[in-house]
Parts: structure tokens; sequence; C-alpha cells
């Protein structure tokens, strides 16, 4: 059982940005999330020019995520069986030779599916790598911080992945651009090289990597704290993604004007900007804990409105408040943190990672389901009430002694 410790002490983003190992982990992270949207973006766009299919576009943009929750359930175990710096710099240099492979060869479209989800599969490893050497060099608050600066830099890495996507297939060619990509990767690889030092591995029980892996898995699925708390984490982030990828179709079939989708895109990022920095730098530790399920609550509650088909500014604004309930994910890290064995702490934050982007690739596809019977907005609702349905269970999860 996990002794709950006293909440730790407020820190600062100044000082978390001190600590060398975090602040190399974090710089070459975020420019590989540049990198992963870029690849993603103009891979989408290079196989739909290819082959003219709305259908194979879409499993080009889903390939890197399905499969991660498979690498981490076979392979996870390798997150803490392999010294971090020969794994971190080896993921983001296959990054950089897919990317190459795919801007030089003009492959069929079925290799070009395998080789991402290939790719994908080995995702879970390398960030869980990552992932635990963060948490052992950051502790208390700072680690809260810590993932607070990790997910304001993934959503304007994304953004900025996103945009640079487009402007470099519009002055490159989708080939060229796949090569910026690659030179991302490249640049990663060599400063975890040479500026992470070759940290030694936590013991490790013995067995190959699939059945270590496998024990592993079962054994965190099967703790009711890091399985509720995987949960929490998993679920209203799943339902509000199902909202989010019916944007464009919420714009078109209520006929707004061109263009107006992709700036409604960017509202449900530069909304969990806002409310990261505002949660992170200004909510004391112990009120973040207590603000998980409003903050729940203001995730879901704004999607409830789009039944009403809201006009573009409106949308806007309920998806900037939306976004900001992305927040309540600090009050759960002190908690997950506390609640993982040390020695396999890379395999489930791997776990963490893959099931996230699992539950984001799933839930879309029900909901666009959902929204082939129903109207648009009422799918996007429908959405927003599996959020709230979610608050329900986290209170649960927070109780004290659960």
């Amino acid at each position: 059982m996990t002794t709950t410790l006293a909440l730790p002490p407020r820190t600062t983003y100044r000082e978390v940005l001190s600590e060398p190992r975090f602040r190399l982990l974090f710089l070459t992270r975020t420019l590989g999330i540049v990198a992963d949207s870029l690849r993603i973006t103009t891979l989408s766009v290079l196989v739909f020019a290819t082959t003219g299919s709305p259908l194979l576009s879409a499993l080009a943009f889903g390939a890197g995520f399905l499969p991660q929750l498979a690498g981490s359930l076979l392979l996870g175990g390798l997150a803490d069986r392999i010294r971090p710096r020969r794994l971190i710099s080896a993921g983001y240099a296959l990054s950089c030779a897919v990317a190459v492979l795919l801007g030089l060869a003009p492959l069929p479209v079925p290799a070009v599916l395998l080789l991402v989800a290939v790719l994908a599969l080995l995702t879970p490893v390398f960030s869980g790598a990552s992932a635990r050497l963060v948490a052992e060099a950051l502790t208390g608050d700072a680690y809260v911080l810590g993932r607070s600066l990790s997910n304001m830099a993934s959503s304007g890495a994304q953004l900025a992945g996103l945009a640079g996507g487009g402007i470099a297939v519009t002055l490159l060619g989708p080939r060229q651009a796949l090569l910026v990509s690659a030179a991302a990767y490249l640049i990663a690889a060599v400063a975890v090289r040479a500026r992470l030092g070759d940290l030694p591995l936590p013991p490790t029980a013995p067995g190959t990597a699939p059945a270590r892996s496998w024990t592993v898995q079962r054994a965190l699925l099967g703790a009711p704290r890091v399985r509720g708390l995987l949960l929490a984490q998993w679920l209203p982030s799943a339902f509000s993604a199902g909202a989010e990828g019916l944007v464009v179709a919420y714009a078109g079939r209520s006929g707004f004007p061109a263009g107006t989708a992709g700036p409604l895109l960017a509202c449900l990022p530069i909304g969990m900007l806002v409310g990261d920095l505002a949660v992170g730098r200004f909510v004391r530790p112990a009120l973040r804990e207590r603000l998980v399920v409003p903050l729940v609550l203001l995730l879901g509650l704004p999607l409830l409105a789009f039944a009403a088909s809201p006009a573009p500014v409106l949308c806007a604004l309920l998806l900037v408040v939306s976004g900001a309930g992305f927040a309540y994910g600090l009050g759960l890290q002190r908690g997950f943190l506390e609640a993982l064995p040390e020695d396999s702490r890379g395999q489930a934050f791997g776990l963490l990672s893959s099931g996230n982007m699992t539950f984001q690739g799933v839930c879309p596809l029900l909901f666009g389901l959902l929204a082939e019977a129903v109207p648009v907005g009422v799918a996007m609702s429908a959405a927003g009430v599996g959020v709230l349905l979610t608050a329900g269970y986290l209170r649960g999860v927070m109780r004290p002694g659960a």
C-alpha cells in the first residue's frame, strides 16, 4: 500500500527549468513534438495527394497513435532495462530515419502505414524512459510544475507543427517537408546523446522484455490506485478528443465561412495553455488537488452548448474555456507518481502516454459514427456529457484513502 505523503511546498517554473536534466529533456521533447506534428500533417497530405482517399489519409494520421498501446503492453519494460541516453537518442534517430525514408522513397501506401505503425509501436519505450528521468530529476511540486511546463510546451509545439506543416507543404512540397521534420529529430537525437549523462538503470527483475512488460502491466492495472489514476487521466481527455474530432464537420455543416475550422481547432490548445499556466503558476498544491473535479466540469460543460448550434465566435470562446479544463491533470500528478513502483516507472509512464493516445484515437471514431445519425452539434454535446460523467468517477479517485 502506498503511503500518502504531506503536500510538498510550492515551487516556481524558473526553479524547475534550472534543473539541467529536465531542461534538456524538456527542450528536446518540445522539438520532437513539433517534428511529430509536422510529420503527421505532411504525411496525411501526401497520402491524400497520392490516393485521393480520405480514409487512407485519416489512417496515415492515426497510424502513429493506435499501435502505441500494444507497444506499451509488449515492449514497455525496455524503458526500465536500457540505459536512458542510448534509448532516448535512439528513439529520435529512428524517427529521423523513418522521416528521411518517407521523404526520399516513393513507397506504396501500405508500406508507409506499416513504417509509421512500427515507429508508434516503439514510441512508449522512448517516451517512458524520458518520463522516468523527469520523475527522478524533479520531486514534489517541482514535478507537478514540470508536467505543467511539458503540457504547455506540447500544446504550443502542436500548434507550431500544424502551422509549420501547412507552410512547409506549401513552400517546399510534402516530401521536402518530411525532410524538415527529419532534421528536427536529428537535432534532438544529437543533443540527448551529447548532453545527457550515461545514467545507471534501476534494478529490474529478470525475464525477457515481452514477459517482463506483460507482468508489470498486469501489476500496474491490477493495483486499484494506479488503475484509478490512469483512467482519471485517460477518460476526460478521450471524450474531449471525441468532440474535437468533430470541429471540422461542425464548421462545414453549420455553413461557417471557409477557413473557420483551422482557427477553431487552435482554440482548444490555446485554452490548455492558459489553464495550465494559471493553475500551475497561481494555485497552491493542495488547492490544485481539490480543483480536479471542478476543472473536469469546466472541460465538459462548454461542449453541451454545441447542441444549440452556436455561432463561430461563441464556438471559439466555448472551446477556449473547455481547453482550460485540461489543467485538471495537474492535480493528479503527485498522487500518480507516489503510487508507482520505482523499478517500473518508465513502463508506467509509457502506459499512461500510450493509453492516452489510444483512447484519443478511438473516441473521435465513435463520436464520428454518432454524428452520422444525429446533428454534429448534438454529437459534440454527447461527448461533453461523457466528460461530465467522468467527473463523478474522479470524485471517488480523489477521495482520501482511495
